[in-house]
């Protein structure tokens, strides 16, 4: 049986509207673009959920692509980037990463606020072995770049 992977090298032209503050949101158009802006720096929406599948060699992540399925899960992994703003006074914004891998997970990450109109690196604590990630900002994002993505002891 033949499988067909379907990588995804760019995604759809996207609406991100997400709450600002309590009166006013931020609302924009991403034009169709790609998920890797350079090799393997991801940059990704509210609203968006993917599933990068990674190429191993050496124990380093030799090569990363987006994929609409998963099919090979021990070396996929999946990012939800979103806002939660049940209540618009606490609104906050969420990076959810999913680590498939037997090694500890680590990767730089760059957000991008609209109020400052500029990019600043945010901490990330490492992805344990087989678990899952939750980092939360109260600032309102409107795009984080993902990069640098390693194994840690």
């Amino acid at each position: 049986m033949t499988s067909i992977s379907f990588a995804q090298e760019k995604r759809d032209e996207l609406k991100v509207d997400i709450v600002y503050d309590l009166e006013n949101n931020y609302s924009t158009t991403i034009p169709e673009s790609p998920y890797f802006v350079k090799e393997k720096v991801l940059q990704i929406y509210p609203g968006e959920e993917i599933n990068v599948e990674t190429e191993i060699k050496k124990d380093t992540i030799f090569s990363m692509k987006v994929v609409k399925v998963i099919e090979h899960p021990d070396r996929t992994i999946n990012i939800r980037f979103f806002q939660d703003a049940k209540d618009r006074s606490k609104a906050q914004m969420m990076l959810v990463v999913k680590n498939p891998f037997k090694q500890k997970l680590l990767y730089d990450a760059f957000i991008f606020i609209p109020k400052h109109n500029d990019w600043s690196k945010t901490s990330i604590i490492p992805i344990q072995p087989n678990l899952v990630s939750y980092e939360m900002w109260p600032d309102v994002i409107a795009t984080i770049a993902l990069e640098n993505w390693r194994f840690v002891n």
